[in-house]
């Protein structure tokens, strides 16, 4: 059989390949597929089941007991590739298969597909280079619009660790005071939803200056976690969590603790959809607001424009954020929930579908934060990103009572 790995970086047009793919508009070298069957295991695939799931009240690949919607990632892949083997294609396309799969479930997926791979083509689409399948024979690339052929030795490891070095972080322009250490405490946490545990005796302190890793697997409970730093998660109610000297739920609203925290998640860029400038999108991480409504200010001015000059990105300040690629609108998407010097930053899977190098560059803005500042740093990732330099990690072990923590 014939397998192909297509390396992606940030500016393929991914969405457009697979479009045409689809509709047999394929590249010349993939002919062979030209009126056979075959499957796309994709977001984009979760997505739509997901969306019929709810206008029509059915489970289509989920189980009786559970929705799709509410799987974790992990799951959701796993039921979704289940489903699509069911259906004995002659090819399925793999876009990303492994972005927010822990490291036990990318072994148990390679070896799922392994063992299919003597009947049933597959074309990986990868933006990371480890992501390769041992089996894959034929390999190319996606520029842009433009596919070819190529060689795997032709892709060597890039390293962009030493980016940002010539520039500081620029200073703060809020002032957060009388906080004390720890910025966030949490005693003993325990967490259930009915008989299912979820968290078992968490204890974990966070104080200024810190960075730490939050590790585990797929449905361990890390976004349980932070749910109950940053969202209104009832759940931490009643429980000893402190959050800047005060326990949750003593009389602090949710936005005033939003308020002393940068966050990003890539699913956050989706609320960016409008013609915001980069210059804007940046200040507007002054303001917390989703554009710009007001006159900046010729200090917000002033501090955006050094973030801007430490990014590399002065002389596009007015360009269109959604015009950016998918590593620059990161880069500047990580900037803005910083762009305050916040006490506490958190990064839910920032690197997740990113290429090799665009990943290296923003985990060497992360180490610059750490190296320069005295904010407290929570990275949530499922790789182990190449040059990242957290001071701790917390990974999240699994057991019959709810996950343990274990503080590494």
């Amino acid at each position: 059989m014939n397998h192909w790995v297509i390396y992606l970086d940030n500016n393929s047009n991914k969405k457009g390949f697979l479009k045409n793919f689809q509709k047999g508009k394929m590249p010349i070298n993939f002919l062979e597929f030209e009126n056979k069957t075959g499957k796309l295991f994709s977001p984009f695939t979760l997505e739509k089941l997901i969306d019929e799931e709810d206008k029509h009240d059915k489970k289509i690949i989920s189980t009786a007991h559970q929705s799709l919607e509410s799987m974790s990632s992990g799951e959701q892949k796993r039921a979704l590739l289940h489903h699509l083997l069911s259906k004995n294609p002659d090819y399925i396309i793999l876009d990303n298969p492994f972005d927010n799969l822990d490291i036990t479930f990318q072994a148990q997926l390679k070896d799922i597909l392994k063992s299919h791979s003597s009947y049933i083509s597959f074309i990986l689409l990868a933006s990371r280079k480890a992501d390769t399948l041992s089996f894959i024979n034929n390999y190319g690339k996606l520029d842009k619009d433009e596919f070819s052929v190529i060689k795997n030795i032709e892709f060597n490891e890039n390293s962009s660790i030493e980016a940002f070095s010539q520039v500081s972080i620029p200073n703060a322009i809020t002032t957060y005071s009388g906080f004390q250490n720890p910025l966030i405490n949490f005693k003993n946490v325990n967490v259930a939803y009915g008989e299912i545990r979820i968290l078992n005796n968490i204890n974990w302190t966070i104080n200024k200056g810190d960075f730490w890793q939050l590790s585990g697997t797929n449905g361990s409970g890390k976004s349980t976690i932070l749910s109950m730093i940053f969202g209104d998660n009832p759940k931490a109610f009643g429980q000893d969590i402190y959050l800047f000297g005060n326990k949750k739920g003593s009389g602090e609203s949710v936005w005033d603790i939003k308020n002393k925290i940068g966050y990003y998640a890539p699913a956050m860029t989706n609320k960016f959809n409008g013609r915001h400038s980069i210059e804007n999108m940046l200040i507007s991480g002054l303001t917390d607001s989703v554009g710009l409504y007001t006159i900046p200010t010729e200090l917000q001015k002033r501090i955006v424009k050094q973030w801007l000059t430490l990014l590399d990105l002065h002389a596009l300040k007015n360009a269109y954020f959604n015009t950016l690629s998918t590593g620059k609108q990161r880069l500047v998407m990580t900037a803005r929930a910083m762009v305050k010097r916040p006490p506490i930053l958190i990064l839910d899977e920032p690197t997740a579908g990113m290429d090799d190098d665009s990943a290296a560059l923003l985990v060497a803005l992360v180490n610059k934060f750490s190296e320069e500042t005295d904010t407290a740093i929570i990275f949530v990732s499922h790789r182990k990103e190449k040059g990242l330099k957290p001071k701790r990690i917390l990974n999240l072990i699994p057991s019959e009572n709810g996950s343990l923590g274990k503080i590494i």
